[in-house]
């Protein structure tokens, strides 16, 4: 009879791979979310820095919401690579995007864009301070409702975006503050300033299409060609930040512009009757 006896280190073989299985599953799941506070820190510290108000400060909130830019590209890399995307961490995401792709960079575009007019002690100040706070307001509530569309699956698809991405929203205005460095204080360049941040918003709600660059698969071989446009590429944006971040910004943004009209012109031309 006790050669019969079922003892409880016969289960210990099959019970420890289950239990490190739980672990991985889970570690999986948490990866992706330790980016989304990653990227979530980087919106709260932009906020921070614009408080204080200098030209270096505000900088510094430009390069926080870029390293936000890369944090949410990597979480949603990461989730797909490890069949880990799940729904807590989609709305998540979502919360984290608005701080750091809406409140954080309308602060910053209202701080160094629009705050400084006040020195011009011009009588057009006033009335372009209250605009420049109604537009920053928009451009939250645009980064709000673009992001409450491409949830419930009305503003993404294989290949494009419908409507700006608010990281590239973002994007153009942290990359024109890290340009350009000195605040704003003239009303009339403030005044310009307060309609791009408009247009930023009016593109993140619209429905012109935007490429996603899903399809880019970086572990893929390429071509010595390809391998060496990204090297100066990112050559570039080391040594020349202001200059390279301001033209991939200014290009990704006009590129649904260009490409919508061209579509639309394309279509008037096949309507037409020969």
């Amino acid at each position: 009879m006790a050669s019969d006896e079922i003892k409880p280190m016969d289960f210990e073989p099959e019970q420890q791979p289950t239990a490190r299985n739980h672990k991985l599953r889970r570690g999986a799941y948490m990866l992706p979310s330790l980016f989304t506070v990653l990227n979530l820190l980087c919106g709260y510290y932009a906020i921070l820095e614009t408080f204080r108000g200098e030209a270096s400060d505000m900088d510094n909130a430009a390069r926080a919401i870029g390293a936000a830019i890369v944090f949410d590209m990597l979480d949603g890399k990461i989730a797909r690579l490890m069949g880990s995307n799940s729904e807590f961490g989609k709305q998540f995401d979502s919360l984290a995007d608005v701080v750091s792709f809406g409140v954080a960079p309308a602060f910053l575009a209202f701080g160094w864009g629009v705050k400084g007019v006040v020195l011009n002690r011009s009588l057009a100040a006033p009335y372009v301070v209250q605009l420049g706070w109604l537009a920053s307001f928009a451009f939250v509530i645009f980064c709000a409702w673009r992001l409450a569309r491409y949830n419930i699956g009305m503003a993404g698809g294989s290949k494009y975006f419908v409507g700006l991405p608010t990281p590239a929203g973002a994007g153009a205005i942290a990359a024109s503050v890290h340009a350009m460095w000195n605040p704003i204080e003239d009303w009339r360049k403030s005044l310009v300033w307060v309609l791009l941040i408009l247009l930023l918003g009016f593109l993140m709600a619209s429905k012109i299409r935007y490429y996603n660059f899903k399809g880019v698969n970086l572990g893929r071989r390429r071509t010595s060609l390809a391998v060496v446009g990204m090297a100066l590429i990112i050559a570039a944006i080391f040594r020349y930040s202001e200059a390279t971040l301001l033209l991939i910004a200014t290009m990704y943004v006009l590129h649904g512009i260009v490409m919508e009209a061209l579509r639309k012109v394309r279509h008037r031309t096949v309507a037409r009757p020969g």
